[in-house]
């Protein structure tokens, strides 16, 4: 890691946001540790992306997951790949599609619905554009208000990893938790 955690912070509000992801996820977020710490004023905007994330998207919470981490797959982010391979657990999606990810294109696990998702995710992932194919492929099946939040879940799961990967933040176990709390 490129930036030591700073473990005990300043500021109420940041100590408050480190008492609430522990209690919620067993720990606190390496990420809020090294990046929200030394800019407590992002910490708003940080919370705000993740309620609405958590309650404002309306597609279906396995999608959901899975293009965010594929993006996270793409890019090699460890912390978003452990965190999203976490929030499956905790909301008991059952691993096999997400242990399959890799193989989404050519897996019988996957219906043309969720492929056509993650064909779109990947393809934005890796080039920042999309082909008319892909596009058109996606609209098949999702509507207009399905493809801005495929398209919102996308960019979100990028820009954390912009964050995490240059300062090389790693893993931070949750997938163990998550796990430990649902046996």
């Amino acid at each position: 890691m490129r930036l030591d955690p700073i473990e005990k912070p300043k500021g109420f509000i940041t100590r408050m946001a480190y008492w609430g992801t522990r209690r919620r996820f067993g720990k606190v977020m390496t990420p809020m540790k090294v990046v929200l710490a030394r800019m407590p004023g992002s910490l708003r905007f940080s919370n705000a992306i993740a309620k609405f994330e958590l309650h404002g998207i309306r597609l279906e919470p396995a999608l959901h997951y899975m293009v965010g981490l594929l993006a996270s797959q793409i890019n090699g982010c460890e912390f978003c790949m452990d965190l999203g391979r976490s929030m499956a657990i905790r909301e008991h999606l059952g691993m096999e599609k997400f242990d399959a990810l890799p193989e989404y294109r050519t897996s019988p696990l996957f219906s043309a619905r969720e492929r056509a998702a993650l064909a779109y995710a990947e393809e934005a992932t890796k080039n920042r554009r999309v082909s008319d194919a892909t596009f058109e492929e996606l609209r098949k099946h999702f509507s207009e208000e399905e493809i801005a939040e495929i398209t919102w879940v996308n960019a979100i799961e990028n820009y954390y990893n912009l964050l995490n990967i240059p300062l090389e933040i790693g893993s931070d176990g949750y997938c163990s938790i998550a796990q430990a709390r649902a046996a």
